[in-house]
């Protein structure tokens, strides 16, 4: 019983992070320049995709750093599938998925959705600490 009010304690914070950081990262495409729409919008991104993900999957502490881990590799990923030009090669000429999936690679982009990554190993910590002291 402990462990379905976690999950959906979990549910609930996961579902509150996933709204902030997709209505910043809205506020950062629409109204910012420079280092924020170049940098916080990257290093935001993964604790996004971690936050919805973390909705359809609340708590799995036994499976470790996995989560965060896949988040940061499928963001490289896309990032490394700019680097040959995806949006090109799939003939995507809406400006809004272009933007989403990016067209310009840039290891400072790597970079940032490492940073964006990092917390997301404290928060798995602090989970499988809260997980397992409910069991």
């Amino acid at each position: 019983m402990r462990q379905d009010r976690m999950r959906k304690r979990v549910r609930l914070c996961a579902s509150a992070a996933a709204v902030l950081l997709l209505g910043t990262e809205i506020l950062i495409g629409q109204f910012a320049d420079g280092w924020v729409r170049s940098y916080l919008g990257d290093v935001l991104v993964v604790p996004l995709v971690y936050a919805v993900i973390r909705v359809i999957t609340p708590c799995r502490p036994r499976f470790g750093f996995i989560l965060p881990t896949a988040v940061l590799l499928f963001a490289c990923a896309v990032e490394f599938l700019q680097l040959i030009g995806i949006a090109d090669i799939l003939g995507i000429t809406n400006t809004l998925l272009r933007t989403l999936i990016g067209t310009s690679f840039a290891v400072g982009d790597l970079l940032c959705y490492a940073a964006g990554a990092v917390p997301l190993f404290a928060v798995e910590l602090v989970l499988r600490r809260r997980v397992n002291d409910t069991q």
